[in-house]
């Protein structure tokens, strides 16, 4: 039976076989994997995984439902980590850790940030979200859902929407369609700002308002030089740039 789901937490349980083991074929464990679930709920998801890996660890807010999990897997099996997946630090997991796991839909932008601040020590991450949220996170330039969520995102991980979940495959219901989303962190290769700090404001200014033109949105970080020394149009909006042209943005004004 069942555990009454909570509002507060935002607690929608995904109990449809089909797409539980449609899940477990993406993410495809295998023995011998570091795997942390965020939000294992009721253990649906978290009984299949520990079939393959073990010891697998979870992170459980809610306290009633990590006791349940406590009391239904043996610790060598499935270790609980009763916190707040917000505050959790992955550090403490092996290096190549997978990451997986229904996120709370009323958190999920925060924790995905969270998770990104992480992005070194992960292999990948296999996540269950509301639709809309995995169409932001994969979302080309010059589209509407292309953000700030975006291009953090884009900066450190390649992004794939693998299927969508429609609302019937959860206990109870959410209003809204869901889909499961990959990301696999971008190699040693990849293009790194300068001054992360400062290539994460010049991100945030551009999209806090998003009709604004990088002239005006940037003004108090990026003059004219900086535009001209990056090859940026400053005539332009943040939605049309390429995550390289942040970058780019962001190493000129660092060198200015």
């Amino acid at each position: 039976m069942l555990p009454r789901p909570k509002k507060r937490l935002g607690q929608h349980f995904l109990t449809d076989r089909h797409y539980l083991d449609r899940i477990i074929a993406e993410i495809a464990p295998a023995p011998g994997e570091a795997m942390l679930e965020i939000g294992p709920g009721p253990g649906a998801l978290t009984e299949r995984l520990a079939k393959f890996v073990r010891p697998l660890h979870v992170v459980e807010i809610d306290r009633d439902l990590a006791a349940a999990l406590r009391g239904r897997f043996e610790p060598e099996c499935v270790v609980v980590h009763e916190a707040d997946a917000l505050d959790f630090d992955f550090a403490g997991l092996p290096t190549g850790l997978r990451v997986v796991g229904n996120l709370p839909y009323n958190v999920s932008t925060p924790l995905l940030f969270h998770v990104a601040a992480f992005a070194s020590r992960i292999r990948d991450c296999v996540f269950m979200l509301q639709r809309e949220v995995v169409e932001r996170m994969a979302a080309a330039p010059g589209t509407p859902d292309f953000g700030r969520l975006t291009v953090m995102l884009q900066y450190r991980f390649a992004i794939s929407l693998a299927f969508r979940v429609p609302p019937g495959a959860f206990t109870p219901p959410p209003k809204v369609d869901s889909a499961v989303v990959r990301m696999q962190p971008l190699g040693e290769d990849r293009l790194v700002a300068r001054d992360e700090a400062l290539f994460a404001r010049i991100v945030m200014a551009a999209f806090t308002q998003r009709r604004k033109t990088l002239r005006n949105a940037l003004r108090a970080l990026a003059g004219e030089a900086v535009f001209a020394r990056a090859g940026v149009d400053p005539g332009l909006r943040g939605e049309v740039l390429s995550v390289a042209q942040f970058v780019a943005l962001a190493d000129a004004a660092a060198a200015s």
